[in-house]
Parts: C-alpha cells; sequence; structure tokens
C-alpha cells in the first residue's frame, strides 16, 4: 500500500465540508409552517388530510395515509397485510434496517433474497426459490431510486396468492415504466427524512388503492381508535369512540404536513435537479477504469436518492476506507449504503449468517455514496469530481 500521508499533504480540494445529502428549505417552506403555528391546528387538522391528498394525487393513487416516519409507515403496511407470528416475508439485503425490521415488529421472518449485481436492486429471478408455504409477502426497495422490475415480482405475487409492499423511501418521483412510483404495489411506503425527495423533518406516507387496506392502516395509525358510526359496536353519541384494534400513535402534525406540502410543490424541480446531477457525474467518471458508476435499467426513470459508485479494488493499490478516508480529507462528505441488513449484530444474534446473500456482500465490500442533494452547486459537483480524480489517479495501479 502506498504511504496514506502523501495523499493527505496540501491543501484540500475544498475549504469546507460537503455532506453527502441535505434538505432544501427556503423561504416558502418557512412561511407555511410559520403560518400553520399561527393557524388553529398543530395536529390531526386539515393539513395532514391537504398533504395526504396532494402525495395521493401527485402518484395517482387513491388513498395516502401520513404518519410521523418512513418506519411507521412500514410497520403499520405489514400490520395490515396480516404479516404475523411465523410469516415469512422476501426482502432484500441491501437497505435500511426498516425495510426488514417492520416484519420482525410483527412477529414475522425476514428472508433476504440476493440483489441484481447490475441494478443492486432485489434480484427477482431468485424471489421464488425463497418462498414457501409460509411466505406472505414481498417487500422490494427501490435502491438509490431506481424502481424495482415491479412487472417481474407482481407476477411471482399472484402466482403465490402474495402481497407487494413496495419501500419507495429512496423513490418518490422515481418512475417505472413511465408511471410514478406508488401505485404499482399493493401498498407503497414513502419517507420525508431531510436527505429524502423532500422533507417534513421526520415524517412518511403510505399510498394504496385498496380501500380495505386504507381503512385497516387508518385505524393502525391511530391506537386502533374509531369514531366511524359503521365500524362501533355501540353508540352513546357524538363524542363515542371505540378501540377496535391494538394501534400506535404513528400521526404525523400539521406543521410537518405545512412542510411537506410547500417541498412538494418543488418535486419536480428537485428531481429535474437531481437528474441532472447523476448525468455530470456519469459523465465525468464513465471512462475511469477504477470506478463503476451506477446502472439505470431502461423501465426506471430513477430520482436519483443516492448516488452509488463501485470501486473496481483489483485495479486499486488500496482498500474502500483508503479510498473513504482520502476523499472525507478532501472535505468530501461521502458514505456507505448500505452493510447488508443480515450482517448488524442483532439479526446474527437471530440465527442469520454471512454468506447467504454474496452478490450483496460483494457490493457492500466496494461501494461509496457520493454527495448528491438539489442544493448543490456546479461548483461543488466539480468539487467531487476533482476529489475523486485526485484519490483515484493517487491510488490506481
Amino acid at each position: 500500500m502506498k504511504e496514506k500521508l502523501a495523499i493527505y499533504g496540501g491543501k484540500a480540494i475544498r475549504d469546507s465540508f460537503l455532506s453527502y445529502g441535505k434538505q432544501h428549505i427556503d423561504e416558502d417552506d418557512i412561511n407555511a409552517v410559520v403560518n400553520t403555528l399561527k393557524g388553529d391546528y398543530l395536529t390531526t387538522g386539515p393539513t395532514v388530510r391537504e398533504f395526504e391528498q396532494k402525495v395521493a394525487d401527485y402518484v395517482s393513487a387513491k388513498y395516502a395515509v401520513a404518519v410521523s416516519n418512513g418506519t411507521a409507515a412500514l410497520h403499520i403496511a405489514c400490520l395490515a397485510a396480516g404479516i404475523k407470528e411465523g410469516d415469512e416475508v422476501i426482502v432484500p439485503p441491501i437497505t435500511f434496517a426498516a425495510s426488514s425490521n417492520c416484519v420482525l415488529y410483527c412477529g414475522g421472518k425476514p428472508v433476504f433474497v440476493d440483489i441484481d449485481p447490475t441494478t443492486y436492486n432485489i434480484d427477482s429471478r431468485e424471489i421464488e426459490k425463497k418462498i414457501t408455504d409460509k411466505t406472505k409477502a414481498i417487500i422490494p426497495v427501490d435502491f438509490t431510486g431506481q424502481a424495482v422490475d415491479m412487472d417481474e415480482i407482481r407476477k411471482i405475487a399472484d402466482k403465490h396468492n402474495l402481497i407487494i409492499i413496495e419501500d419507495g423511501a429512496h423513490s418518490l418521483g422515481s418512475e417505472y415504466k413511465d408511471k410514478k412510483v406508488g401505485t404499482l404495489a399493493d401498498i407503497t411506503t414513502f419517507s420525508f427524512h431531510p436527505v429524502k425527495p423532500i422533507t417534513t423533518g421526520e415524517g412518511g406516507m403510505i399510498v394504496t388503492n385498496d380501500e380495505e387496506l386504507y381503512k385497516k392502516m387508518m385505524l393502525f395509525r391511530s391506537h386502533g381508535i374509531t369514531r366511524d358510526e359503521n365500524l362501533l359496536t355501540y353508540n352513546e353519541g357524538p363524542w363515542y369512540y371505540e378501540q377496535i384494534e391494538l394501534g400506535y400513535n404513528y400521526r404525523i402534525t400539521d406543521i410537518q404536513c405545512a412542510l411537506g406540502l410547500s417541498q412538494m410543490d418543488k418535486l419536480c424541480d428537485f428531481i429535474k435537479r437531481r437528474r441532472e446531477m447523476a448525468n455530470i457525474y456519469n459523465n465525468a467518471f464513465k471512462d475511469i477504469e477504477e470506478i463503476t458508476i451506477p446502472f439505470e435499467a431502461k423501465y426506471s426513470n430513477s430520482g436519483w436518492h443516492l448516488y452509488v459508485i463501485k470501486l473496481n479494488l483489483d485495479k486499486l493499490e488500496c482498500t474502500r476506507k483508503e479510498i473513504f478516508e482520502a476523499l472525507k480529507a478532501e472535505n468530501i462528505g461521502v458514505n456507505v449504503h448500505y452493510l447488508p441488513v443480515y450482517l448488524l449484530p442483532y439479526y446474527q444474534k437471530l440465527g442469520y449468517k454471512k454468506g447467504i446473500c454474496l452478490n450483496a456482500e460483494n457490493l457492500y465490500e466496494r461501494i461509496i455514496t457520493l454527495p448528491l442533494f438539489p442544493k448543490m452547486s456546479n461548483k461543488d459537483l466539480q468539487d467531487v469530481v476533482n476529489a475523486i480524480n485526485k484519490v483515484i489517479t493517487y491510488y490506481r495501479k
């Protein structure tokens, strides 16, 4: 290995640190929140319903349920789907832990299916091999914003009578075969964490075209309590309510939804900018043999939540960690998405073993996430490109 100190010597590419992701908040967003703070409702008010409708209309879904975060969205989606103790659910390993934790919350068992080594999404060709008589659902994840091959997954789900819960935490604004992600699965969930396509601070949304699933998710969002006369066993009067399910307090506030409404007005511009930046990166890196740029399938029009490069380590005299640290020294805020979920200590204690998804493990050892968010300037992008060129050149064999 080359002496590390040499690359850290001299002036860094940037004087200030560039994060890998960051929210884009403007005066319209701030004013929307302030107006809500001055209004009559801070939570469970009309702004929540307005935000739900706006997201539903955007993805062409009949129903939407806004919740406190993306994990809550996945949890009550699983509850509505009837996941219970002993059930198995197909999940990919390259994702945030919430994509499979939601199965555990319901007493079910996540069954990890390896990724396609080209798209990095769940490999639809491998799903059927893991289906048993205990399999209840599939939770595909649109990793980095690239839509999964939903037609193939739908064929498998229909054949085996499985429900599809699409984890769209990365893919609000992404498209599959010219249709917005959000109506292709039985249920789709979104996240509004600050680094996601839009933000409400924390927050999530579930969309569906199934009225029965929608009603269940509305119950699970708020303690399982209802005032709906059609669901009550008895009615003492207009004040009366009943708890008919064991639900949760997964409600979102009007304050957050006011921000979400304002952010939705900018989503198209955000997605357009992310695609522009991804193209700049692709053009800058496509001829660097030491790097594999992201592949985008013909059926997908990604919203580019993340831009992930794969290092061809056989052409480099270093480890992934050394590249990572060298880029950090240049004030480029890189990250890694993700460690295969089943390698996390908690999952190891549950009995999952290394080696069950070799494509995922191989990918994890080689990937780095580069900064990409709408507020980045072209100068920021060029700084990232220059830093990559500097570091790769130094470690090139």
